[in-house]
């Protein structure tokens, strides 16, 4: 057994414990700031950026200012309409001002954790993997994006015995899979669209690698289940091209997952403002619809 590399850090913005949609039996999951794809419809768009970030929720607000008299950067400045300014070129990334948030109108997104805080803080929650069969899911973002970090993490958990899933859109080199491999037994893999050009437009890059990774990785015999955010109005039509590369491959795990709006929500509340439209939302009838499409 090798010693726990403590130079392996990632940036978490959320650990989420009884989880039971990402994988078998009771679950954490644990969620990696950092993504390579910028999905229209993302529900966790705090997540593109891999270092930390300020959230402000205006109706938590007061306006007592205690939050740009802790700023030792001066990046924050009161405006009217808008509650605060901020500067992030004068931010020094301390968190003073979400700490003395009475309100808690302010915080921040992520928090830097080395292999072994997240590995002990993991561990406690031994019981219900042993009880349910469950275990340790790795999310984000992207979480391939620190492959260092995530196969430290891989290796430590199957040598305790724990199972391991990873979340991943696929779009990143093979090499990182191949490091990962012996550690992971089920792969959560995201497809979004078929056709290329349609790829580029509801992520902002292309799939070629992300299908040729699938089908390597398929070619390992590795467990694999694909999950699909339906949209209507964006890849409802891909579907059925989906779902023919999937079955050409041998590939029959399928969960379609329905869109909702509360990525629209957490991006509001960034002081760094992103571009998020809302979407109609699929009801169950629809999902049921499009699931049966896949047997």
């Amino acid at each position: 057994m090798f010693p726990l590399d403590e130079k392996k850090t990632a940036v978490i913005f959320n650990i989420q414990r009884f989880s039971v949609f990402d994988g078998p039996g009771v679950r954490t999951a644990v969620f990696f700031k950092g993504c390579n794809l910028r999905c229209l419809w993302c529900h966790n768009p705090e997540s593109y950026e891999r270092r930390t970030q300020l959230a402000f929720d205006r109706q938590k607000c007061i306006g007592c200012g205690s939050c740009i008299r802790n700023c030792p950067g001066l990046c924050l400045l009161p405006a009217p309409e808008a509650g605060l300014l901020y500067r992030r070129e004068d931010c020094l990334d301390c968190g003073k001002c979400a700490r003395g948030c009475y309100a808690k109108a302010l915080s921040r997104i992520g928090c830097e954790m080395t292999a072994g805080e997240l590995l002990e803080d993991l561990l406690e929650d031994m019981p219900y993997y042993q009880e349910s069969g469950g275990g340790v899911t790795f999310s984000g973002g992207e979480c391939m994006l620190c492959p260092d970090f995530l196969e430290e993490m891989l290796r430590r958990l199957k040598e305790k015995g724990v199972h391991t899933a990873v979340d991943t859109a696929g779009n990143v080199p093979y090499e990182s899979f191949e490091r990962i491999l012996p550690y992971t037994d089920l792969f959560l893999y995201d497809v979004k669209a078929f056709h290329e050009e349609v790829h580029r437009e509801l992520t902002g890059a292309s799939n070629r690698r992300i299908k040729e990774n699938l089908l390597r990785l398929a070619g390992t015999g590795k467990e694999i289940k694909i999950r699909i955010p339906v949209i209507e109005e964006l890849n409802a039509g891909e579907l059925p091209f989906i779902r023919d590369f999937l079955w050409e491959n041998g590939i029959r795990d399928v969960e379609l997952l329905g869109y909702h709006r509360m990525g629209v929500g957490k991006a509001e509340l960034l002081l760094e403002p992103l571009a998020q439209k809302a979407f109609r939302e699929v009801d169950g009838e629809s999902l049921k619809k499009y699931q049966q499409m896949f047997g």
